[in-house]
């Protein structure tokens, strides 16, 4: 029975899963979004809360134990700093996950793992043309 199994196995063992999450998770904070399975997406996305909310608690236990799961200082630095600010007046749900369609490969269902409130790109510089539009135009005449 599955009564109360609170999280996927993955097809892996433990300490490959925990490490594949754990830098899953770094890789999210870091960037910003990151492409992945949807079920990947959905575990990925309970660790990465827990590490924005420890952030914003701050303190010096809070950053041990995110330290635990998130190896890289810069990231951890981000965390603590960037993401506390950017998240103080949100009480949770910090990511969002967007289905993406299936994987050509093996038919696997995509997703994108993304933290709300992210700044957009910036946009391209007033004297070139975006990749698209100098395509369309060529593709007219």
């Amino acid at each position: 029975m599955r009564h109360k199994v609170g999280q996927r196995k993955l097809h892996r063992t433990t300490p490959h899963r925990l490490a594949m999450l754990n830098n899953m998770v770094t890789s999210l904070l870091e960037h910003e979004a990151i492409r992945t399975t949807v079920p990947k997406a959905k575990e990925a996305r309970k660790m990465a809360e827990r590490i924005i909310t420890l952030g914003k608690r701050g303190g010096l236990a809070n950053v041990r134990l995110a330290a635990r799961i998130v190896k890289d200082k810069d990231v951890l630095q981000k965390v603590f700093s960037t993401y506390k600010d950017r998240y103080a007046s949100r009480k949770g749900g910090y990511t969002r996950i967007i289905k993406l369609g299936f994987r050509r490969g093996d038919a696997a269902e995509m997703a994108l793992l993304e933290l709300v409130d992210r700044p957009a790109k910036a946009a391209p510089a007033e004297g070139g043309e975006a990749e698209g539009e100098a395509k369309t135009e060529e593709s007219k005449g």
